[in-house]
């Protein structure tokens, strides 16, 4: 918690008049009781109607201010949570976004976005009604005590022994909420996890009926949270009528030997009667306070959460810009890696060297480790082992904008945004001028398909690009990785769903219009890396062969399996 109290800098004013209005309504409160008492025992007990109004006006006067004062507190407070708020999901959302991709993996990302919405609103909660209560609470407390020890100190005594009793509950309540309040959490971010994957993914499980599984699943995840919530319910519902039965047993006892003392003379009708009310005013106060902690307790509990990400480690950034003069484009060093938690290498001793303008072709099985050996030339992993050089420099220690900015990046599942064609296009460069991304989509081969709509480049992308097909969105994003001539371009089976004359017309442009760009080709297709001027053959983390085509037919086993059982006559013909 003490990581997130810098967003409340600029809120110092209302951290201190906030508090210090609820102390005023808490002091005017504090008085009803004595000036009831008066009107008991010197208007009512002489009959004296016109000091009962001059009173009764009293109480009003401080209940407008105390209303007055109470509504101040509010306004300060809410500006001061709801400001904290802004400026602690802003921060956040920046730290996530600087995030390596081993970090995010850490904690995931339906985790991210939960601790993103509902935690920053729990702890945005705890600020407001701290403010509110956390002053006014104690104040009342420790204030009646003192005034009702000063009508009668032996009366009082009644309050030390409730006071202390309604306090062991809540102790008692705190300790077994606590941790059950973080087990809600984890299981609210397993619910909003399949929740994500559910919708993403709701084509598939149509396509294999598993709307009942998915929906079974879910109601687990929901009764978990439901279960978690009821148990910390049943456990925060001892809290109130057991306080209030301590609090009634108390008035019963005041009641009680008061009037004792009154038929003694040591006390009037009055004093007992504000006795009374200092009674409620300090177990009512008690209660109060025990519901607060218990909404510290869960915002604590974010904080707690949302603190985990600011300690996650930033993307480590160098100052080092890449070297256009450098003659190698790319070289791996003997590079080695582990996925957090991996038994073994996904990627195991690799060495190779791309000179610039040459073209790299990686193949390979599944889980082969070709993907991954891709990510670590923009840094998105950094090798656990051995280097990688990128432009003439330490991946380690190049300033990351400067190392992205001369790689177009495209992954396996292609990712646009709402918005417009143009929008999506100007990624890469947001000053890219129409010309410049028509000739990016000619190269994708996609402006065929987006010149016939309606709109062209207005034409509107829904969330995730819903309304295109898979291979529309492989190419649309292909061409937003064009636009601004990377020297590196990584198209990681990125044409998986073109079919291939739409794959030979895409390489056959790559190659005649993006002539000094480096193009790494990761694919399942021997045609598609066949005229590579390198290509790497993975098998379970390491390079089985490196070579061109007519080598690793001769040289490597791996590769003519895989060219042997693609291959037919159709595909021996698509030469670039």
């Amino acid at each position: 918690m003490k990581k997130l109290l810098k967003y409340l800098k600029n809120y110092k004013k209302e951290l201190i008049l906030g508090p210090f209005f609820k102390l005023l309504e808490a002091i005017f409160e504090l008085i009803v009781p004595v000036v009831m008492a008066d009107i008991i025992d010197k208007g009512i007990a002489s009959g004296d109607s016109s000091y009962i109004l001059k009173k009764s006006g009293l109480i009003v006067i401080l209940g407008i201010c105390g209303l007055g004062f109470a509504l101040t507190c509010q306004f300060l407070a809410a500006k001061c949570a709801y400001g904290f708020g802004t400026e602690l999901r802003e921060a956040l959302y920046k730290h996530i976004n600087t995030l390596s991709h081993t970090s995010v993996d850490r904690i995931g990302t339906a985790s991210l976005v939960n601790r993103l919405t509902n935690d920053t609103n729990t702890v945005q909660n705890g600020v407001n009604m701290f403010i509110r209560l956390a002053v006014r609470a104690p104040f009342l407390v420790i204030g009646a005590a003192v005034m009702a020890f000063a009508i009668d100190s032996g009366l009082s005594l009644i309050f030390f022994i409730a006071a202390p009793l309604i306090s062991a509950i809540i102790f008692f309540i705190m300790s077994k909420t606590i941790p059950m309040y973080r087990k809600t959490q984890q299981n609210l971010d397993r619910a909003t996890l399949l929740t994500r994957e559910n919708i993403e993914g709701t084509r598939v499980i149509r396509a294999f009926s598993r709307e009942h599984e998915e929906i079974e699943e879910f109601r687990k995840a929901v009764d978990d949270i439901s279960d978690s919530s009821i148990a910390v319910g049943k456990i925060s519902a001892i809290l109130n009528p057991a306080a209030f039965m301590i609090m009634n047993l108390g008035i019963v006892a005041i009641v009680w030997f008061g009037g004792i003392r009154i038929d003694t003379g040591i006390l009037t009708q009055g004093e007992l009667t504000a006795f009374t009310n200092y009674m409620t005013q300090i177990l009512l106060a008690l209660i109060v306070l025990a519901n607060l902690i218990v909404t510290f307790t869960k915002a604590f509990a974010s904080a707690n959460r949302v603190s985990e990400v600011f300690d996650l480690e930033s993307e480590e950034n160098g100052s080092e810009l890449p070297d256009s003069t450098s003659e190698n484009i790319i070289e791996f060093r003997d590079v080695s890696f582990m996925y957090e938690g991996a038994g073994e290498n996904s990627v195991n001793h690799l060495s190779f060297t791309l000179k610039r303008g040459e073209n790299l072709g990686i193949i390979g099985g599944t889980g082969s480790g070709k993907s991954t050996a891709a990510s670590l030339i923009p840094a998105f992993y950094r090798a656990t082992e051995g280097d990688v050089i990128t432009a003439g420099k330490n991946v380690k220690s190049c300033d990351m904008d400067s190392l992205r900015s001369i790689i177009g990046y495209v992954p396996q599942k292609a990712v646009l945004f709402s918005g417009t064609v143009r929008d999506n296009m100007k990624w890469r460069n947001e000053n890219a001028s129409d010309e410049e991304i028509i000739s990016a989509l000619k190269t994708a081969q996609a402006w065929e398909f987006i010149e016939k709509m309606p709109d062209g480049l207005d034409t509107h992308i829904s969330q995730g690009g819903r309304n295109l097909s898979g291979g529309q969105k492989q190419r649309i994003s292909i061409a937003r990785a064009i636009v601004g001539n990377p020297q590196i371009l990584i198209l990681d089976d990125s044409t998986s769903a073109l079919d291939y004359a739409t794959d030979l017309n895409l390489r056959r442009a790559l190659k005649n219009n993006m002539q000094g760009t480096s193009v790494i080709m990761i694919s399942q297709r021997t045609t598609s890396i066949k005229d590579a001027d390198k290509i790497i053959v993975m098998e379970d983390g390491e390079a089985a062969g490196i070579g061109r085509h007519e080598e690793l037919l001769e040289n490597c086993p791996v590769y003519r399996e895989i060219y042997s059982s693609q291959m037919n006559e159709k595909e021996g013909n698509d030469n670039v």
